[in-house]
């Protein structure tokens, strides 16, 4: 038999008979912390006990391999309680056919709250110093931080808290909970706590800290803002919003981001991809208040993406050029995803001259594709002869048919000069816009009306615009 013994936060006060029983039972006691104060609680009962190896593989061992039939753990608090060895103690002895005991007193959580009259109505966050800096917590409510026995550790908190707390927020720091003639506090500011005394019975507890307070930074602080818009006293129109509600969204920001590449406006790329960001994060979050997924998991499949497929950079295969690399990137992405088609997969939402030309490419990564650019010509001539033809008949269908047939035939000319043929239409319609725009002001400098020009007035207005406006 192993008993797990709880001793209680401190002094002997915290110390129950049931406790002292169990230890008076064992045949030998193993102590975690013998410079604990509970520990000197234990031996002024007369109960001999040894120091705990520190080492948790060898302190294991020493528990599990004792050859006393009964044996006790003694731990300061509750055994359940910040106690690494503990956990690891109970499934070990379980699969060796040990049995254990446990023998619970009030842990260091209660003492610490009633020291400073804290209250925790929402809950409580309890976190080990050890445990940073891979941890994540909500500063709208009250977090205990245990394990800042050392300058070192409590170093480690007070760096963690920098990051979402004011410099001069006030937190406590509490000596020796439980034990009434010893427990003391003090409340000072985050960036004071490096110069704080602190040692084995040394607690910290940062009370709840309102949005409105908070520091946020770094992308881990963008996606607690995105959170606490979305929570229930957040933004109302934050909170309302949906996956289908966010569409027009998501797709306006694209195009926002689009037009500030186009713009070459550094300051105004960068204003737009964080309205982009935003989108992403909301999705992210949305999803995560149903347990769908979360930002984290959103990032993880992305990176487990990006590195199998680049195996000529993660990986031992070779990719010489780039027209390689998306060969390769098509054959790994159609082997995870189970895709029959080489076409598969392309968003239908695309718009149209996008998707065309992504089709048109995926095919002619396969072969499906003309040896030269002439060839294309070829085809385009064809296809404008059947549309002449199909203008003729006055089929509107046919028509239409040969109008797509010819447009998929540009889309493929672009393809082959490697231009965007998306990309090429968004600067001729710009390039309109501006010359037109600039046919209005010359026609209204003229006091002319432009619905009064005739063709030839319109031609030469137009070549005007051209000499005029690149």
């Amino acid at each position: 038999m192993i008993y797990l013994v709880g001793l209680g936060s401190g002094g002997a006060q915290e110390l129950s008979e049931y406790a002292l029983q169990a230890l008076r039972r064992a045949q030998r006691v193993f102590m975690t912390h013998p410079d604990h104060p509970s520990a000197l609680a234990v031996a002024i009962a007369g109960i001999a006990s040894e120091p705990c190896p520190t080492d948790i593989e060898q302190a294991l061992e020493t528990l599990l391999n004792a050859p006393e039939r009964t044996v006790a753990l003694a731990t300061p608090g509750h055994p359940l309680v910040a106690h690494p060895l503990v956990a690891r103690l109970l499934p070990a002895a379980s699969e060796r056919g040990r049995s254990t005991r446990l023998v619970p007193s009030r842990s260091f959580i209660e003492p610490v709250l009633e020291a400073i009259e804290q209250a925790a109505p929402e809950g409580l966050q309890v976190l080990s110093a050890a445990r940073l800096p891979h941890l994540r917590f909500d500063p709208t409510l009250p977090t205990l931080w245990f394990g800042v026995e050392t300058p070192d550790a409590l170093h480690a908190v007070q760096q963690q808290l920098l990051r979402f707390y004011p410099a001069d927020f006030r937190v406590y720091l509490i000596h020796a909970p439980g034990d009434s003639t010893r427990t003391e506090y003090r409340r000072v500011a985050v960036e004071q706590l490096e110069r704080m005394p602190c040692d084995t019975i040394t607690y910290l507890l940062a009370p709840p800290c309102p949005r409105r307070e908070q520091v946020y930074q770094g992308f881990e602080g963008l996606v607690a803002v995105v959170a606490a818009l979305r929570a229930p006293d957040g933004c109302p129109w934050d909170r309302e919003q949906t996956h289908e509600s966010l569409k027009p969204h998501l797709l306006e920001e694209t195009y926002e981001v689009l037009e500030a590449v186009d713009s070459h406006d550094p300051i105004a790329l960068r204003e737009e991809l964080g309205d982009l960001l935003l989108q992403v994060l909301m999705h992210s979050q949305i999803a995560s208040e149903t347990g769908a997924f979360d930002i984290e998991q959103v990032i993880e499949r992305l990176i487990e993406k990006l590195v199998s497929r680049h195996p000529h950079v993660f990986g031992d295969a070779h990719a010489e050029t780039a027209e390689q690399v998306l060969k390769n990137w098509d054959k790994t992405k159609r082997a995870q995803k189970g895709r029959a088609s080489v076409l598969e997969g392309v968003p239908r939402a695309m718009p149209a001259l996008a998707r065309a030309q992504e089709i048109s490419k995926r095919a002619a990564r396969v072969g499906f594709e003309w040896e030269t650019i002439e060839g294309v010509l070829d085809k385009l001539r064809e296809e404008e002869a059947e549309l002449r033809q199909a203008i003729v008949s006055g089929d509107r269908v046919r028509i239409e048919s040969e109008i797509g047939d010819l447009l998929f035939t540009m889309v493929n000319i672009a393809r082959h000069m490697q231009i965007d043929a998306e990309q090429a239409l968004h600067s001729m319609v710009a390039r309109f816009t501006r010359r037109f725009q600039w046919m209005e002001a010359e026609a209204a400098r003229q006091n002319r009306a432009l619905d009064n020009l005739d063709a030839d007035e319109w031609e030469a207005l137009w070549q005007q615009a051209k000499a005029a406006v690149p």
